[in-house]
């Protein structure tokens, strides 16, 4: 007989597009406590970390990034067009079976591309929208760098940690 661990979030499904380090960080550690965390990437390169050194070895003699390991442990990844009508619809039909939606992109993309929080919430009303930005998405706290993309470098520079 075979004893799982139960974990927090078994059962619990996120649905991530991500980048750098504060998504996949954050969703790491929801996949640590159990969650399905399905990783969305670009087609071609996929997510910008899969590139920078070190370059390992993988199990079945290709090469991973020592850096994207680092961040997108217990993660399954998938390639998506979200510009493409196929890539808007399967996204569709993930956000429909999720419980979480994740995402740290540039301000405003998903709705750029008609995933607006609304329209979010109107596919998948249960849904928890997660948006990890460094000057703010919501209408009501726009501030004068809200359309400015921030990595951590920038709100420690700005929060004055530098100096």
């Amino acid at each position: 007989m075979h004893n799982k661990t139960i974990k927090p979030l078994d059962g619990i499904r996120v649905l991530s597009i991500e980048t750098q380090v504060a998504g996949p960080y954050c969703t790491m550690m929801l996949g640590d406590a159990g969650a399905e965390v399905i990783k969305i990437e670009s087609p071609g390169r996929g997510d910008a970390a899969r590139e920078p050194e070190p370059i390992l070895k993988d199990d079945k003699g290709g090469t991973i990034s020592g850096y994207f390991m680092r961040w997108n442990r217990n993660k399954k990844s998938l390639t998506l067009n979200l510009k493409s009508e196929e890539g808007k619809i399967i996204f569709s039909e993930l956000l429909k079976k999720s419980d979480v939606i994740l995402e740290n992109l540039k301000p405003r993309f998903l709705t750029s591309i008609g995933f607006s929080y609304e329209t979010i919430k109107e596919i998948n009303p249960r849904i928890v929208y997660v948006s990890i930005s460094g000057f703010g998405v919501d209408k009501r706290y726009l501030g004068p760098f809200s359309k400015r993309t921030a990595y951590d470098i920038v709100i420690q520079a700005m929060g004055g940690l530098m100096g």
